[in-house]
């Protein structure tokens, strides 16, 4: 779809991205132990037991978007690497 704004044109772009994506995270963990304070205090176990699965299962989203970020700061070096090799390759008339 051209000239529409992609978050994924570019590395940077995507890692802003995903940063954006991990403050959502942390917000909704945020929200969700403030939940479960209120399921423990009203005993209502069912609903803390899946409140803390939903906590549980956003930390191990948090933890994957990480890593995700951590290959796209790779790639970035990568990239960098190869555009200036190229760079040099046409200096030298290779």
């Amino acid at each position: 779809m051209a000239g529409q704004n992609n978050p994924f044109d570019s590395i940077e772009s995507a890692q802003q991205y995903l940063e954006l994506l991990l403050e959502a995270i942390q917000e909704a963990r945020q929200e969700m132990e403030a939940e479960l304070e209120m399921a423990n205090a009203g005993g209502r176990d069912r609903a803390a037991e899946a409140i803390r699965l939903v906590i549980f299962k956003l930390a191990k989203l948090n933890d994957t978007i990480v890593a995700s970020k951590g290959l796209l700061g790779d790639l970035e070096t990568l990239e960098r690497l190869l555009t200036s090799e190229k760079v040099l390759q046409r200096a030298v008339g290779m």
